[in-house]
């Protein structure tokens, strides 16, 4: 009995050792046990499908930095619609603490979800370029994407092999180079007419920013003071898109955006109405490839039609709702001032980078890019506006509906010009 009540009082003792060693343990590592740690999980609703693969892998350096942190990526893009799936997340109660608005426009219909990232370290190293579509009373709700541009993109070989020696950048000289690479037995363009953003957004754009003063035109538009039938730039517009009908492919309804950029790999056409975020696609598809930047004529006033569309695609913002926003800053912020975030930008994303602070490398970001920032250094760019436009993407994937039918001869030009008239009448009345 004594030895058995000697064990029970060292095996009491033994426990109430091992309780004050734990104790201790907690205290010297400031309570940063393993089973401690509180994980916060941002969830991004990522647009940029070209960058998905490469953002994982940046996602993956940063949580090995932050080890408290994991991060869920979940990407719409190519054929996907991302406002609508935005606005369906956001109905559902699905909210991201990270996802993508578009500025202008874009920024007034989620301006009640945005964190002010006014006082973000980067924000004082904003392109000028990128400034105001995000910006609202003097505040900052965006940190922008990158710097972006389209136009038609050539393949340099086809060209050569049709014996193309001066490169278009008339209307008229347009045609003379897609003439000649019929009769040499090249398709001149690949359309990818099925996607309401090249048409909508991108093509559309022409129309707009080639007028004498695109804002102002725009705002009197609004106002009821201007037309879209009886512009002169809309009309030189259409022969633009007659072109690359007549030009192109057969079907060009039927043909989707990634149909429309492997075909451009393969070399099925010379020319593709795409930007610079087809990039890390061509490079995969066809590393050999040699192509560059066109512009989109629609007459022949040389001067004004060497120009390319340039602009911020999206801005990346917070919810100021999210219970891990503070989380969701230090990341935004980390992938734009760190060593690596920086490199991933320029060598990975092939992004022309809107912060003055990570230095574009022509020879890193690729011939897209290179062509983008040459037509930027010499001045030679012209704005994107439909995030101008009222209703902002109802506006232009209604246009884009127009502009198919018209494509289908469903309906003639004249009436498709009054019928974006109509839309605008529409949808200006509902903004006022």
């Amino acid at each position: 009995m004594k030895m058995l009540t000697n064990r029970l009082l060292l095996a009491i003792l033994i426990l109430s050792l091992m309780g004050c060693s734990n104790g201790s343990k907690s205290d010297t590592n400031g309570g940063n046990n393993q089973s401690d740690v509180k994980e916060a999980t941002l969830n991004v609703f990522n647009f940029k499908v070209e960058m998905s693969e490469q953002l994982d892998q940046l996602v993956k350096r940063y949580e090995s930095e932050h080890p408290e942190v994991n991060i869920v990526i979940e990407t719409c893009g190519g054929g996907c619609d991302y406002s609508t799936a935005l606005k369906t997340k956001f109905s559902s109660g699905d909210k991201p603490d990270i996802f993508f608005v578009a500025g202008f426009n874009d920024l007034n219909v989620w301006f009640d979800h945005l964190e002010d990232l006014s006082n973000q370290p980067w924000v004082k190293d904003i392109a000028d370029i990128a400034k105001e579509p995000m910006t609202k009373e003097g505040k900052v709700y965006g940190m922008p994407l990158n710097i972006e541009g389209w136009g038609y993109i050539y393949n340099k070989e086809l060209f050569q092999q049709a014996g193309i020696t001066k490169l278009p950048k008339t209307l008229s000289e347009l045609r003379s180079a897609a003439k000649q690479l019929d009769e040499s037995g090249i398709t001149p363009f690949i359309n990818g007419y099925g996607e309401w953003l090249i048409l909508g957004n991108h093509l559309l754009n022409i129309a707009f920013a080639q007028q004498d003063n695109p804002e102002e035109y725009i705002d009197s538009l609004k106002k009821g003071n201007e037309s879209i039938p009886n512009n002169k730039t809309f009309n030189d517009w259409v022969h633009l898109l007659d072109l690359t009908l007549e030009y192109g492919q057969p079907n060009p309804l039927q043909t989707d955006y990634n149909t429309q950029v492997t075909s451009f790999a393969a070399g099925q056409a010379a020319m593709i109405q795409q930007g610079n975020w087809i990039q890390l696609q061509l490079l995969k598809l066809h590393p050999d490839m040699e192509y560059g930047f066109l512009p989109m004529p629609i007459n022949d006033d040389k001067e004004a039609m060497d120009r390319l569309p340039i602009g911020v695609p999206n801005y990346w913002v917070v919810h100021k709702k999210s219970k891990v926003k503070e989380e969701a800053k230090e990341f935004l912020n980390w992938m734009v001032t760190s060593e690596i975030g920086k490199r991933y930008i320029v060598e990975e994303f092939k992004f022309i980078p809107a912060l003055k602070t990570i230095a574009p490398d022509k020879d890193k970001l690729g011939p897209l890019a290179a062509d983008l920032l040459e037509y930027i250094e010499n001045d030679k760019t012209i704005p994107w506006l439909w995030q101008r436009y009222p209703g902002y993407e109802v506006n232009t994937s209604q246009m884009a509906s127009v502009m198919q039918a018209y494509i289908s001869h469903e309906i003639t030009k004249e009436e498709m010009l009054t019928q974006f008239q109509r839309i605008w009448d529409e949808r200006s009345e509902e903004e006022s």
